[in-house]
Formats: C-alpha cells, structure tokens, sequence
C-alpha cells in the first residue's frame, strides 16, 4: 500500500481525501491510500520520522514553514517562498515543493493575470498570488485595511526583490479608485457561514474586467455572484484546490490526466462542498 496525507493541525473538515482519493482512482492506483495526519506543532520533530512510512504528503497550517528544515532539497518553488505545502519521498530524502503557485496558475489560465491587477488582502495566499502575477508582467495594486499597510509594504519590498521592474501600489481596500482587468480576493471576506459579506461594494466590481477568488466555501461567493450579474468572468477557489493537488500527484508518481476528467473533479468538489452547506 502506498500511502499519502495531509499534515497540519488542528485539521477539521478537509476536502483533501475527497480529491486526491478521485486523482488516485483516475491514475489506475489502487494501491494507494491518503489520510488526514494531525501533528500539533510541539510534536512536528518528533513526528516527522513517522512520516518517511509515507510516499508523499501535503501540509498544511501551522507547518508549511516549520518542515523546512527536515526536508533535504527544496523545488524552485518551495525556495521562492519559503514555504512548503508538498513532499515527495524520493527514497528516504524529503523534497519539498510549493503547489499553491501551480493552482492558482492553473485555474487562472483563462484570465488577465498579467493585466492591472487589483489584490485584495496581503496574506499568505495573496502574498504568493501578488508574486506570481508580477511575475507575469502585471501592474498590481494591493488593496489592504489600515492595519496591513505595514505587511502590504513588506510584500511591497519582496515582489521588488524578486522582480525589479515590477509596478506595485499600495491602497486602503475603502479607498479604491480606477479601471481594473482583474479582480483577485486574497481575503476570508464572503467564506462560509459568512456569506452574505462582499469584499468590496458594487462599483470596484464594476470597474473590473474580472473575478478571481480564493475561496471555495461557498462554491459562488457573493462578490462572484454580484460579477456573474454585471456578466464579468468569475472563478471561484474550488479550481485552485484541485489544481494543487494535481501537481502533487504529477509530482509524486508522474501522475497524467486530462483536463476534462479534471473539470469533472471541480464540479465534484463544489458539488460537495454545496451539500456540506445545505
């Protein structure tokens, strides 16, 4: 049996199983198994000998960070930031990866990443999303509350240090103003059972060409509902989690599938991410 998890703590409901579990049936590989591992921080080394039982594993909070230095070699990925959601056991050697990146590329492909780019939220998620849309060529603006100005000028400082030529502005979230081809929701605004929260009011949605939001709980967010009404495009985070979990299976075995099997994952997902909420 080859087994796989997800490390992090505390881990309640997690729609980890459910997706890699289909990624697994897809690739033939029944042998496998993927289970919820939670390993509170003060435990991490310690644990972490037990986790060389398995092939690979993903990780979640509070470790993406903390399981550095018990890896062996870092992917490009993993060293941009310093941070680790994958491992693939290459015979007893850690190699740890960051896939959050490839989700969210993946399930953006269709949009204006390199465009004007409005980020709301300057956290985790939006720090790598801010990073990877420089990459790409965007002119980004961070819109962020007053008490991430701080934070929204450190990231300020890192997507410079990585990408000199890129163009970078910082604004408070109830001071937008301007045109945008992209509108990203890097914040918790609108999660689940929250749902009647918007980010932003009726004409920064108005102003913006499209929709991007990370979350996937619920499937439609609010403010998706409110671009969908004004006929703009809108993604929602249910397509970044599966994409993730498809570079780790790619990266785990050289696992292959095609997009269409992967859309039906997606409508998997939402579908019982619906019927939680229901």
């Amino acid at each position: 049996m080859n087994k796989f998890g997800l490390v992090g703590h505390p881990l309640g409901h997690s729609m980890s199983p459910f997706i890699h579990e289909k990624l697994f049936e897809l690739s033939g590989m029944t042998d496998c198994s993927y289970e919820l591992i939670d390993i509170a921080p003060e435990n991490l080394s310690t644990d972490v000998e037990n986790l060389k039982q398995l092939r690979g594993f993903n990780i979640t909070i509070p470790h993406k960070t903390a399981i550095i230095p018990f890896t062996d070699s870092l992917a490009e990925s993993a060293q941009r930031y310093n941070s680790v959601n994958c491992i693939h056991n290459s015979d007893g050697k850690f190699i740890g990866y960051n896939t959050d990146c490839d989700g969210f590329l993946r399930s953006a492909e269709n949009l204006p990443i390199g465009g004007n780019v409005l980020i709301l939220g300057c956290g985790g998620v939006g720090r790598m999303i801010a990073i990877e849309t420089a990459l790409h060529g965007a002119d980004i603006t961070l819109a962020v509350i007053e008490q991430d100005i701080k934070n929204a000028q450190l990231l300020m400082a890192e997507i410079l240090s990585k990408c000199s030529n890129a163009s970078v502005k910082i604004c408070l979230i109830n001071e937008i103003s301007g045109n945008y081809d992209l509108l990203i929701n890097a914040t918790p605004v609108g999660m689940f059972p929250k749902t009647d929260n918007c980010a932003v009011p009726d004409d920064v949605i108005h102003n913006c060409a499209s929709v991007f939001d990370v979350i996937y709980n619920p499937t439609e967010t609010l403010l998706m509902k409110k671009a969908r009404a004004m006929g703009k495009t809108a993604v929602g985070g249910a397509a970044m989690l599966v994409y993730q979990a498809v570079k780790a299976h790619e990266i785990w075995y050289g696992g292959e599938f095609n997009p269409e099997d992967i859309s039906e994952i997606i409508k998997d997902v939402e579908k019982a991410v619906d019927s939680m909420n229901s």
